[in-house]
Order: C-alpha cells, then sequence, then structure tokens
C-alpha cells in the first residue's frame, strides 16, 4: 500500500461517499501506514453510519498508537461487555490497561482471552504478567490492591465539626484499647476487634471512620463490598481475604468497610450459594481464627442494621454498634462554610440558617446549597455577572428541599419500638426525644 493508492481510494469514496466497505478499506489502509490522524476521522465519519464492531476496534487501535489510551479502552471496554469473543480485543483492552497502569484489570482481561482459548498465546502480555504458573500476578494484583485502597490518613477527631458524642464513644470502645495495649493484655483482652457504624445515608460515616484512624496514627483501608464484587467476579471470597490481609500486613490498620449490609443480609435469604459462601468467609476473616487480626479495627457502616445476619452481631465480630446521627447544629454550620468557601456570596447568617435545617444530612446541606446557586445562575445569566448568595437564598432553598433523613427515621422509630433487643437501638430513641 502507498501514497497513490490513498489517493485511489479517495477519489473513487468523492463519487460514492456513502460506500462503507471502501471507507472501511480507507480507514484501514491508513492505519496500516501510522497516517493517524487520517484514519481516525474515517473511523468517526464510519461511526455516523454503522455500529460495526470493526469500526469501533480500529478506531481503539488507532487511539492506541496514537498514545489515546484511556479512549482507546473506553471503546474496547464497550466492545467486550456486548459480548465479542475476538481474541485480538482482548489482548489489545488488556495492553490498553497496562499503559493506565491497571495491572488487575489487564490480568482479568487477558485470563477471559486463555478461557476463550487455553491455546492462545501473546507474548508481550505473557512477559508483562507472567500468567504462567508464577507468583507474579498474586503479586501484581497485590500492588494493585496496595496502591487502590491503603493510605495514611491526615484528618483525625480536630477536623471532625460536633458528632461529641460519636467521639466520645469511638474514644471508649475504640481509641483507649490501641492507646493502652498493655493494660487490655493484662486482662486477656485483644486488641482491635469490630465496630459497626449505623444511621441514616451521608451522615459521615466514612470521614469519620477515617479520622478514627488518624487519631490514632494507624493506616486506613477504605472498600465497598459492592465494588470488590465487581471487580472481581468469580473470585469474591479471595479478595476479600487480600483485603484483610493487607490490613494484617500494615497494623495498626482502620479497615473500613461500607454497605456491609450489602454482604451481612441475612444468610436464609441469600438464594444464590455463592453469596452465602462470601458471608461465611467474612465471618471467618473477622473471626481471625487462622489469621492472627490483633491490631486491626474493622469498622462497618450501614444504613440497614436490622438487616445484618444475627451471626454478624456475635462477641468477637460486630458486637459494639454506635450510631451516626445527622450532623448537630456546630456541623451543620462547619459543613455550611466548608461548602460556601470561595463561592460568591454575601454576609451569611450560618447559624440562623444552621438552626432551621436540623435532621439534614451532609448530603442535604449540599443539595439545598444547590437549589440556592441555581436560583443565582439564573439571575446571573442576564448580565455575565456571578450574583452573591445570600441568607434569603439560602432559606428560600430550605423550604424546597425535606430532610432526606426523616424516612430513614420512621422505619428506625420502628425497629427501636418494636425489635429492640438488649437495648440496641436505644440511641435511636434517645436522638428522636422518645427516651432519656
Amino acid at each position: 500500500m502507498n501514497d497513490n493508492t490513498i489517493d485511489s481510494l479517495k477519489e473513487a469514496l468523492k463519487h460514492s461517499p456513502e460506500n462503507t466497505p471502501l471507507r472501511m478499506l480507507l480507514a484501514e489502509t491508513l492505519l496500516a501506514l501510522n497516517r493517524l490522524e487520517e484514519a481516525e476521522t474515517e473511523y468517526l465519519t464510519l461511526l455516523r453510519s454503522t455500529n460495526d464492531i470493526k469500526v469501533k476496534v480500529g478506531l481503539a487501535t488507532t487511539f492506541f498508537k496514537k498514545g489515546s489510551y484511556s479512549a482507546c479502552n473506553v471503546i474496547l471496554e464497550e466492545v467486550i461487555e456486548n459480548g465479542t469473543q475476538d481474541l485480538s480485543t482482548f489482548t489489545l483492552y488488556a495492553k490498553g490497561l497496562l499503559k493506565e497502569n491497571s495491572v488487575g484489570k489487564a490480568i482479568e482481561t487477558y485470563k477471559k482471552a486463555l478461557a476463550i482459548d487455553p491455546k492462545y498465546f501473546d507474548e508481550e502480555l505473557d512477559n508483562q504478567l507472567r500468567l504462567r504458573g508464577t507468583n507474579e500476578v498474586q503479586e501484581a494484583e497485590d500492588e494493585e490492591i496496595d496502591s487502590r485502597f491503603l493510605e495514611k490518613p491526615t484528618v483525625n477527631f480536630s477536623d471532625v465539626g460536633g458528632m461529641e458524642s460519636v467521639k466520645k464513644e469511638i474514644e471508649l470502645k475504640i481509641i483507649k484499647p490501641l492507646q493502652h495495649p498493655e493494660l487490655y493484655k493484662a486482662y486477656g483482652k485483644k486488641i482491635g476487634g469490630g465496630i459497626l457504624l449505623y444511621g441514616p445515608p451521608g451522615c459521615g460515616k466514612t470521614y469519620i471512620a477515617k479520622a478514627t484512624a488518624g487519631q490514632v496514627n494507624a493506616k486506613f483501608i477504605s472498600v465497598g463490598l459492592n465494588d470488590i464484587l465487581d471487580m472481581w467476579i468469580g473470585s469474591s471470597e479471595k479478595n476479600l481475604h487480600d483485603i484483610f490481609e493487607l490490613a494484617r500486613q500494615n497494623t495498626p490498620c482502620v479497615l473500613f468497610i461500607d454497605e456491609i449490609d450489602a454482604l451481612g443480609a441475612s444468610r436464609s435469604d441469600m438464594k444464590q450459594s455463592s453469596g452465602r459462601h462470601l458471608i461465611n468467609q467474612f465471618l471467618q476473616e473477622l473471626d481471625g481464627i487462622e489469621h492472627n487480626n490483633e491490631g486491626i479495627l474493622v469498622l462497618g457502616a450501614t444504613n440497614t442494621p436490622w438487616n445484618l445476619d444475627p451471626a454478624f452481631r456475635r462477641p468477637g465480630r460486630f458486637d459494639r454498634i454506635v450510631f451516626v446521627p445527622p450532623p448537630d447544629e456546630t456541623s451543620r454550620e462547619s459543613i455550611l462554610r466548608l461548602k460556601l468557601k470561595n463561592k460568591p456570596i454575601e454576609t451569611i447568617d450560618y447559624s440562623t440558617i444552621s438552626k432551621k435545617i436540623e435532621n439534614y444530612s451532609g448530603a442535604d446541606i449540599e443539595a439545598m446549597i444547590d437549589i440556592a446557586i441555581e436560583q443565582k445562575l439564573e439571575s446571573s445569566f442576564e448580565d455575565g455577572i456571578p450574583k452573591p448568595i445570600s441568607t434569603k437564598d439560602l432559606q428560600n432553598a430550605i423550604k424546597k428541599h425535606k430532610a432526606s433523613t426523616q424516612e430513614w427515621f420512621m422505619t428506625a422509630k420502628n425497629f427501636a419500638m418494636f425489635a429492640n433487643d438488649s437495648g440496641l437501638y436505644d440511641d435511636i430513641l434517645t436522638y428522636l426525644k422518645l427516651k432519656k
């Protein structure tokens, strides 16, 4: 193929611009000659009239050669999700993922190619991923887990406005044992264990967990179980174990597991045996029978503690439970100031606004501010000058947004009043002023 061929194809397309096979041949020829900008133009033109996988893969290959790996990967991810069995597509996607340092996903993609054809072999990928009977795959996966989840928090309790009762309870149940291990060992008590944080959504459970790690100068691992299940389909138990191992290798460590109700639903309700196996694996990890959990604090967060399997609340597991209520007045004012920082504002009466948004979660406060901003944008469009947000604007926004926690408290109140074994949910009744 040479420039004459290209010119001939372009000339033919002038007379037959809708000829898809002819334009495809031109795009492929340009790609083969590394005339990448022209190839991209032709493939994009083709995509306006066809949804052909070959066109998408051709465009992705062009992006790969140009070094636009993110664009390449987005296209190939869609092609693979739509069920292609083309090995070259999986190979290109794995190489694109490697270019973006997504080692774990690259390994999974290459494994899928090998599942389609066990005899398949790509020298470049094999050399980099070493899938054939070596430890490097696990090391690469562990390295990505480290970089993805492990962090050293820079926040502590001094950065958490208000929430004094929550901080005091965490101080007593969590921080004192870690600060005075010799006293606990003298009485034969283990340091660490499990704490369940519960309350309405959007009220800072993740932030208080991170601040707890910062308070005791511990490493912090934050993971949502649904994220793990999505990332490692078919090997969830192994990856749950890997997360716990990461915590064990980095003690003292706070392991925060969000949306624990996604995993901890009653096993009797689980229709799939895989779900039951995963719950059992989690309980084994919590018990630390085969592995030493000394120095690991497991914090679980849930909006619906009443849906958890009772096995989760047995001694040594999540036997301690802490209610995280909506932000108090001090916290609401702190959140308001933070969210309005660097925005055009008049002098705001933060105290008055904070009093009016009782039961608002952090997410509710953000939604209320967004409503006020949208109203200001409408008037700013007239002359292009940003109009400052006033106290009155925020008060008007409050009228349009009700606290999202109200529905949660309606449900929680019923459980607290009629299914409150051992006073488990007394804190809800106290918050609602139904119990002193």
